[in-house]
């Protein structure tokens, strides 16, 4: 069957013979929603431009959930790419909602360009506008968004529009539609959509054809749920839409004073299989703003690195972000980045932060109940009642902010992502340094410091939202002296030396070694990050007491950085 293509605006420029000719060879054909358009790795056939409808891009995550690659809509081109490079698909497509497309065989393009030379170079424009990051990679990302309140008592009205002023001041048009509009043909919402950068559908869970249709159409779902309420099970429907299916739901607890508990965040993201989980405060401005941001692909994210004590560059390097007015997002980190992250995410202040890393590093080092060493050099003992002492029985869930940090299995050689659980217990895998303190045994998995296999975990944040991100890496040179290993004294002399509360060289060269594997990578890691902080830093690992000097490095370095002109506007007050 032939039909015209005038609604592919590449097309459009083509020489009328060579549009003519691609007509006549492309196949109609409709996806349903749910529908494999194809798989990760399958080779390319075909490439294909969506008539109707919405698809979405997943490749397999670094987090062990499917990464979302972006979203694809009317007037798109899919798989273009793979097939120009004779190469397997470097994602898997779905379809959002029905979708209509239509498949232009490989054979058919190889002849077709072959022949007409203006589909090719039409092809490579519009290629290379994608991979530049013009109009089309932005209508990528998620613009449907539904918000289904748990509960009836949630006001699903004024949260809708608290969104939508903190969408708005983004400088973007948002579109709410509620129940009244359940009526409304498919493609009128489709042209309210076009018309809108952000629509947002909002339903009560309890309203069951309304629910599921807002579901239905949805890029994204956000579950909305009462601080002190306990979720329903199950609570998704029998019948999830392709968002649901395919795992595009984050939670927002929402928060009104004085709630009761009864269940803990956990359970929602357990009860919704969320991917994230957000808190709102009834009043919150900053929390509009946060959850506004991660809506629109506008979040800002910070990655920090493992490296002991020079770690503490971190804690300089958040005090002036902060004060250049950035609104952080999400958090994550690896070993001693991991803890300095942690802090930022609960909301400790720049004073809270450098007041509980100097009593907990600094006045005293809790790396120093030293024991026969049978599975490491530490007993770990005084690292568990600190880490108790600090973020008590936090769950990562509970944060006020999203947080991740790292640890490496050494059952199966895989990075450990630390996403829900006890946050000192995640914290105390991602610093079990090999040989210095205990692994974390978790059943069967042997959790050693998340620097053996990732120091670095911007790779992992990038999959988990869409913004932009910072990182600090304190892991290049000058880590560990070479002098400490020539003639070293006797253990019993450093003692006389030095004393029981300093560590000696073994304990930088287990830690040098745990993060050494890693240095190699470390070029793909920073690559990540959209803005990068590396402060100069003349100290081993293990100079606990130099917190001063590298609070000092880390605030100048990033100094530096907002003087060139990096930081990213989206993310300030």
């Amino acid at each position: 069957m032939k039909f015209s293509l005038n609604l592919f605006p590449f097309l459009n420029r083509l020489e009328k013979a060579a549009l003519s000719a691609v007509e006549a060879e492309v196949e109609w054909f409709c996806l349903p929603a749910g529908q494999t358009l194809f798989e990760q790795g399958e080779p390319a056939d075909a490439f294909y431009l969506v008539r109707s409808g919405a698809l979405a891009a997943f490749r397999n995550g670094a987090d062990g959930r499917p990464e979302l690659v972006g979203h694809v809509r009317q007037g798109e081109p899919i798989g273009e790419m793979a097939m120009v490079a004779d190469s397997n698909h470097s994602a898997s497509v779905y379809a959002l909602r029905d979708s209509e497309l239509v498949r232009l065989p490989k054979a058919a393009f190889e002849r077709l360009t072959n022949k007409h030379a203006s589909l090719m170079r039409e092809l490579a424009r519009m290629m290379l506008h994608r991979l530049r990051g013009g109009t089309a990679h932005t209508q990528a990302e998620p613009r449907v968004f539904a918000l289904i309140s748990t509960s009836p008592t949630i006001d699903l009205d004024f949260r809708a529009r608290e969104l939508e002023a903190a969408v708005a001041d983004l400088g973007l048009k948002v579109a709410i539609v509620a129940e009244d509009k359940a009526a409304w043909a498919g493609t009128r919402l489709d042209r309210m959509e076009a018309d809108h950068d952000v629509v947002i559908l909002i339903a009560k869970l309890g309203d069951a054809d309304w629910a599921r249709r807002a579901m239905g159409r949805a890029d994204r779902i956000w579950m909305l749920a009462r601080a002190d309420a306990r979720p329903s099970l199950p609570l998704m429907p029998e019948d999830p839409s392709p968002a649901a299916r395919l795992k595009l739901i984050d939670v927002v607890i929402v928060h009104h004073g004085g709630d009761k508990r009864t269940s803990s965040p956990g359970d929602w993201v357990a009860a919704a299989d969320a991917a994230r989980c957000f808190h709102w405060s009834q009043g919150s401005k900053a929390d509009a703003r946060h959850l506004a941001r991660m809506m629109t692909g506008k979040s800002v994210g910070l990655a920090l690195s493992g490296g002991g004590s020079r770690a503490y560059a971190h804690v300089g390097a958040v005090k002036a972000l902060r004060e250049s007015g950035i609104e952080f997002d999400a958090y994550c980190g690896a070993s001693m980045g991991g803890i300095i992250a942690a802090g930022a995410a609960l909301g400790w202040d720049n004073e809270e932060l450098e007041t509980r890393m100097r009593q907990a590093f600094v006045e005293s080092n809790p790396m120093s109940d030293w024991t026969l060493p049978v599975v490491s050099m530490i007993a770990g003992k005084r690292v568990d009642r600190r880490l108790k002492t600090h973020f008590g029985e936090v769950t990562i869930n509970e944060m006020g902010r999203p947080f991740f940090c790292v640890s490496s299995n050494l059952t199966d050689g895989s990075v450990r992502v630390h996403r829900s659980g006890l946050l000192r217990k995640a914290l105390r895998c991602s610093i079990a340094i090999p040989g210095l303190l205990p692994p974390v045994i978790d059943g069967e998995d042997v959790l050693v410091d998340g620097a053996v296999f990732n120091n670095f975990p911007v790779v992992e944040l990038r999959a988990f939202h869409r913004g932009l991100n910072i990182g600090c890496d304190v892991t290049r040179t000058n880590a560990i002296r070479a002098s400490d290993f020539v003639d070293p004294p006797s253990f019993a002399g450093w003692v006389r030396k030095n004393g029981l509360s300093d560590p000696p060289p073994i304990a930088s060269l287990l830690m040098r070694a745990a993060t050494v594997g890693t240095l190699s990578q470390h070029a793909r890691f920073r690559d990540a990050t959209d803005v990068l902080i590396l402060p100069e830093l003349e100290m081993d690992l293990r100079e606990w007491k130099r917190f001063d000097d590298a609070v000092e490095a880390g605030y100048r370095a990033t100094m530096e950085v907002l003087e060139k002109g990096l930081v990213p506007v989206a993310g300030t007050r």
